[in-house]
This record gives structure tokens, C-alpha cells and sequence, in this order.
């Protein structure tokens, strides 16, 4: 519970620069903010107007973020215009209350972000290219992520200010750790064997269609960039191999492993350098007949690792003092420094696990090194030719066939696929959701789909086959079976109905299950945490209002397959913290703190929309 309640605090800033950040690079080509021409808006905040265009850029990257849930585009596309409302009224407030962040932060975060690093550093021609991707200046793009962080600091600064008391903690636990007291029946939805009148089937038929349709289908063509097929392309020569082999020689180095010890003879207030000294030397003496370790343990003034025969573990340059690592790294295997003056005091060091750097000859990773470095040069070809691709597939909306001349590739076809499943290229649900947008449906190129960070689609449309309703006589078992279903859980309906009046009338549970030969189960304290009874069960009965007057709550669950419980809440006992939730007091008031702020900044949002110059039409 705790975790959860942290999850959905902190959940929360993830999405507070989804838009602003995220959407400009996960579509390449799309022009927001750009040449609006005579377009209508679909929703203006104040000054500030929404395109369909907009909607749908947020629309697809939703969909990126929600892949594998099965949610209505329209109802996406809503929530979407949504968001955008949201964050322009929360922009528009930050800045007429003057709130500012630095250029500095701005630049420091950019270079944080993944979507700009090559092997985990900031890349700064990446970084240009993808802008110039979005015909976007670094100016613009810093003062979109200023925007950005201003929201997130604003926010941050209601959530992380709110508290939760002592009160509030207990009270939770209260509710958390109540126990309640049921006994319960459960009506089964029986298998019925009278067959459906075949006007019933029909009207259902009729009155469903849409349910019984095939899905809607698409093919496409598509030009493709992929990294490794331009690094295949690549000409290579020995010298060349050979330099990037020189200057790459790192990745192809196996590093030295040494393992070392010591004995520690502390400078300090009681000890001065030369006693200090004299106590290495006496040290470094004995080492002739005893073992380092059995010395360590006895004379180190490093405790911690005299417990252990003064072990340090594998070495590594730039921990320690110059002089420990010059010693350390001059040592042969089992040989012991002489005393060794650091920050700390002397030092006898031991190397005890030696095994040598190895740096794998040239031919050895030949193929190795002319993949690496064919595919170190086609990194810029591929980002050149993905900058053609957007700008000539955008430029060029109802055809391909310009930007696959431009780019002496060839255009691929795909077979029939739906929304939800698909062959080849269409196995990736990225191409689906791409195939399916109201862009490409009506016949122009799609945006330019990233399927990692080194392929790159462009894709229309060849073939759409609408969904179309299929013949009674292909779907009638269909229907039959939901028919038979449906009167057989009308029938558990009714029967818990009269179960639950009888018993709201005062009969007893066992008296009336008896007569309809069903089972009574009885769970006493039953808490949030135990699986005694199925969840949508327990959640049912935790959400049952108190018994009142001595006389039970009665009421009716439905399980997931159809089955009705009724249930009588005899008792509920308040909970009490339990010696592991004290344990857990610190963070269960920060948690519950958070979804307090994240209700206050919740509150605030909705307030600050509903005070503001808002116009929408539907969107399409």
C-alpha cells in the first residue's frame, strides 16, 4: 500500500514535461508551432492555440506510452487535448507569478537526457541534428525545457511542501489494518441447455453488429534506414582499420587485475611519524617468518580491514595517495613494499592476486574492429540521410517515391495487418499505431517512426480494408453462447436479489442458503491484506458502509466470471498499528504527505482551468 501511494507521488512528474519534451524527438518532421496558415484551432488557452495537428502529435506519443493497453483513440485523443490544456494553464500561471529558471539548468539537464548521448555522453552534434530534424533552434529548444522545469519546480514545490501529522499516519494504519467480519454466499451462473428462438438470435444479431465485424486492415510500403545496412556500405582498407584499431585500443584491452593488502602504522596525536616508521620496519621484519595476514590482524591500525589480513580488494589507480598507488602498482605478485609514508601514516603493502593486462592483436578482432568502425562512420551518414527522410517525406506527403530516388533505397510492401497484430515489419506495434492514424488513412506519408535509436521508417498506406460485419451464419454459435450466457447470469441476478431481500428482512444466512442449496462461508477478521476470499470480493466488502443498529450490511458482489456473493458485514473492528508498521512510520509519512500534495496541486490545477479563457471544439 505504502509503495503504491509512493508510485502514484511521484508518478506524477513524469508526466509534467511528457509533452514539451518528450513528443519533439519521438516524432521526427512534425512541425508544431509552424506554419498554422488558415487552420482552425481546436482549443485555445488564453492567447495560446491548439492545432489538430498538436493533438495528434500528443495522441501518438500516448500511444507509444500506453502500449499493450487497449484504449479507444477517441478517447485518447481527448485526454490528450486534455494534458495540453492542463499544462498551458500551469505555463501560463508560472509565468504571471514571474517564476524563472537559468539557462545553466536548462543546458545541464538537456545534457542529462538520453536522447542526446552517444555511449553515455552528451553529444553535441547529435544534438544539433536532431534539431535541425525539427527546424528548431538550440534557443527555442532551452527555452521549451525552461518551461519545463519551471512547471516541474512549481509543482515540486506544493507536493514536497505538504505534510502529513501523526494523526494522519494512525489514521491510515487504522483504516489499513481493519478487520471485518462476513459470511457470504455465492450464487454460480449455471449452464443453461434451452436454445435461444432463432428471432432472438437475429435481433441480437441486428442490434450488435458491430461486434461481429472483421477487423480493419491495412498494407503499406515503406523505405526503411537502418544503421547496420549503411555500415555495410562502408569501405574499409587495413590502414584504416588498423588507426581505428590504434585509437580504440581500450575496448580491445583486457585490464590489469591486481588484488592488494596492507598494514596500517598510524600518524596521530599519540603516535608521531618516527615511531610510526619504527613500528613498519619492526613490522616489515617479522613478515620473514609470519604470514601478512596474521600480522595485519594484529598490529594494522586499520581495523576494518585487519579483520580480513588487511585485504583492499582489486586496486584501482586514483583511489589512493600518488605514492600508495606507486608502490601498489610496482609490486610482483607476493611481494611486500617497504613502509610506504601516506596522508594516514605507513603503509606495508602486498600484492596478493596478480593477473596481467592482455591487449588482443590486431587480427585476432579484425572482424570485430571493421563492424565497429563501419559502423562509427555510418553513425553521420545515417543521420544525414535521416534528415533527408524527414524533410523530403514531409515536403512530399503523397508519394515515396522521391525520397527513396533521393536516397537510392528501395521501397518495401507490407501484407494486411490490423491494430493489434501484424508479420514482419508490422510485428512491431510502433508501425500499427503509425499505420492506423488519421495522417496516413487519408493517404499522406506517416511521421518518421524511431524503432530504436538506429532504424528509422517512413510508411503510407497501399491497401485499407475497412471493418465490415460478418454473415449471421458465420457468427450465430457466437451469438448463442453470449445469449445463454447472459440469461444464465440474469438468473444469478435474481436470485441473489431475493437472497439479499430475505436477509435484509432479518432471516437468517443459513436458513435461506439451505433452502437454495448454497454454501455459507464464514471468515472472521478478515483484514485488506489476506487472500482468505477472492479481491474483487474483499474490495467489495471494504468498501460496504458499517453495520448500524446491531443489524448487518447486506449487499451483492459480482466475481469476474459472472457470479453474484451476496454477503452480510456483521462487524467491523477499527485497526491498530502493528510493531511493523511503526517500523515503517518515517516513510509511510512521506508517502502519504506526497498524495496529499499531489491531491492540493490536483485541486489547484482544476481551479486555475476552471478560471481560465478556455475555447474547445471536438477534436477530430
Amino acid at each position: 500500500m505504502l509503495t503504491k501511494i509512493r508510485e502514484k507521488a511521484q508518478g506524477a512528474f513524469a508526466w509534467g514535461i511528457l509533452i514539451i519534451i518528450c513528443v519533439p524527438f519521438a516524432l521526427w518532421g512534425i512541425q508544431n508551432y509552424l506554419d498554422t496558415g488558415e487552420e482552425a484551432p481546436v482549443a485555445s488557452v488564453g492567447d495560446k492555440d491548439f492545432f489538430q495537428r498538436d493533438v495528434n502529435k500528443a495522441y501518438e506519443q500516448y500511444s507509444q506510452n500506453l502500449q499493450g493497453m487497449t484504449i479507444d483513440e477517441q478517447t485518447l485523443k481527448a485526454q490528450a487535448l486534455e494534458k495540453l490544456i492542463k499544462d498551458e494553464v500551469l505555463l501560463q500561471y508560472v509565468h504571471a507569478n514571474g517564476l524563472v529558471t537559468t539557462d545553466d539548468a536548462a543546458r545541464e539537464f538537456i545534457q542529462s537526457l538520453p536522447y542526446f548521448q552517444v555511449d553515455g555522453k552528451f553529444d553535441d552534434k547529435r544534438y544539433k541534428t536532431m534539431l535541425n530534424l525539427q527546424k528548431m533552434s538550440s534557443g527555442e529548444f532551452v527555452n521549451r525545457i525552461k518551461n519545463a522545469l519551471i512547471m516541474e519546480q512549481f509543482q515540486r514545490s506544493i507536493i514536497d511542501s505538504s505534510f502529513a501529522t501523526k494523526y494522519d499516519v494512525e489514521s491510515f494504519f487504522k483504516i489499513q489494518n481493519q478487520q471485518r467480519d462476513v459470511d457470504y454466499v455465492t450464487v454460480a451462473v449455471q449452464k443453461l441447455a434451452e436454445q435461444p428462438a432463432e428471432e432472438e438470435i437475429a435481433a441480437y444479431y441486428q442490434q450488435h453488429q458491430d461486434l461481429y465485424q472483421t477487423p480493419e486492415q491495412v498494407s503499406v510500403e515503406y523505405i526503411e534506414l537502418s544503421l547496420e545496412d549503411i555500415a555495410k556500405t562502408i569501405a574499409v582498407t587495413d590502414d584504416k582499420l588498423k588507426a581505428f584499431y590504434e585509437e580504440q585500443k581500450d575496448q580491445y584491452t583486457t585490464p590489469e587485475r591486481r588484488k592488494i593488502s596492507h598494514i596500517l602504522f598510524a600518524i596521530n596525536d599519540k603516535v608521531d611519524e618516527k615511531t610510526a616508521l619504527e613500528k613498519a620496519l619492526k613490522a616489515q621484519k617479522e613478515l620473514a617468518n609470519k604470514d601478512f595476514a596474521a600480522v595485519a590482524a594484529e598490529v594494522s591500525d586499520d581495523k576494518l580491514t585487519a579483520k580480513t589480513g588487511g585485504d583492499l580488494g582489486l586496486f584501482n589507480a586514483g583511489v589512493m595517495e600518488k605514492s600508495f598507488e606507486d608502490a601498489a602498482s610496482a609490486l610482483k605478485l607476493g611481494e611486500v613494499s617497504n613502509p610506504v609514508k601516506s596522508a594516514f601514516g605507513y603503509h606495508l603493502i602486498k600484492v596478493t592476486e596478480l593477473v596481467p593486462g592482455e591487449i588482443k592483436p590486431f587480427e585476432s578482432v579484425k572482424n570485430e574492429v571493421t563492424k565497429a568502425y563501419q559502423k562509427a562512420q555510418a553513425e553521420n551518414a545515417f543521420y544525414e540521410a535521416g534528415e533527408t527522410l524527414t524533410e523530403m517525406s514531409y515536403e512530399n506527403p503523397d508519394n515515396l517515391k522521391t525520397v527513396a530516388d533521393a536516397l537510392g533505397v528501395t521501397i518495401k510492401k507490407s501484407a494486411l495487418f490490423t491494430k493489434d497484430k501484424g508479420d514482419s515489419i508490422a510485428a512491431d506495434e510502433k508501425i500499427r499505431n503509425a499505420a492506423f492514424t488519421e495522417e496516413v488513412l487519408q493517404g499522406n506519408n506517416s511521421t518518421p517512426i524511431e524503432l530504436g535509436t538506429d532504424r528509422l521508417v517512413v510508411l503510407r498506406m497501399l491497401e485499407h480494408k475497412p471493418a465490415a460485419a460478418r454473415e449471421l451464419s458465420d457468427v450465430k454459435k457466437d451469438i448463442v453462447a453470449v445469449l445463454l450466457s447472459d440469461k444464465a447470469k440474469q438468473q444469478a441476478i435474481e436470485t441473489s436479489k431475493k437472497i439479499k431481500t430475505r436477509l435484509q428482512a432479518g432471516e437468517s444466512i443459513q436458513t435461506v442458503a439451505a433452502e437454495n442449496k448454497l454454501q455459507v462461508k464464514t471468515v472472521a477478521g478478515l483484514t485488506r491484506s489476506k487472500e482468505d476470499v477472492p479481491l474483487p470480493l474483499s474490495q467489495a466488502i471494504f468498501k460496504a458502509a458499517k453495520p448500524v443498529g446491531g443489524k448487518p450490511t447486506v449487499f451483492i458482489a459480482e466475481l469476474p466470471a459472472g457470479e453474484q456473493v451476496v454477503v452480510s458485514l456483521s462487524k467491523v473492528k477499527e485497526g491498530v498499528m502493528t510493531e511493523d508498521d511503526k517500523k515503517q512510520m518515517e516513510l509511510a509519512t512521506k508517502n502519504i504527505a506526497k498524495a496529499f500534495g499531489q491531491t492540493e496541486f490536483n485541486a489547484l490545477i482544476n481551479s486555475l482551468q476552471a478560471e481560465a479563457d478556455i475555447s474547445v471544439k471536438a477534436p477530430k
